[in-house]
């Protein structure tokens, strides 16, 4: 093996090197920044420390929201119709926050299993209509 195909060997390993350092940090990047959250089949299968911050998503149960009487306090069932977890929040809720819809909320468990939600975000679905259109439908079903 000659001096120039030892060369072409060591830009070869340094270029895999590279690529496989470049490729660990890109994989770590993305790791940090994925927002996953769990069902409340998933919660109940699972044993979490007290205090643990994560995110649960399912669907706002149908006649299970509880708002105070006075202040923006407001208690819901989550549910992914297997398991239901009881959530309470305190604030503003977001506009599309309805019975029957996706929603995921962020905050804690405490010992009694009741979830205290620190942030709700209420999740759309995907079917966008212009509002002429949605209007239209809307007196056709009628």
């Amino acid at each position: 093996m000659n001096h120039i195909h030892k060369r072409r060997i060591y830009y070869v390993i340094f270029f895999v090197c590279g690529l496989a350092l470049a490729t660990g940090f890109i994989l770590y990047a993305l790791k940090q920044n994925l927002n996953v959250f769990l069902t409340p089949q998933q919660l109940a299968r699972q044993s979490l420390p007290a205090d643990y911050h994560f995110r649960l998503g399912g669907v706002v149960k149908t006649g299970s929201i509880v708002r105070d009487a006075k202040g923006l306090g407001v208690e819901f069932m989550v549910t992914d119709f297997k398991q239901e977890t009881r959530v309470r929040y305190v604030g503003v809720l977001p506009d599309l926050f309805h019975e029957g819809k996706g929603v995921i909320t962020e905050g804690n468990l405490n010992k009694e299993g009741l979830f205290t939600a620190t942030e709700v975000l209420a999740k759309h679905d995907e079917n966008y209509m212009p509002k002429n259109v949605y209007e239209n439908l809307r007196k056709n079903a009628a």
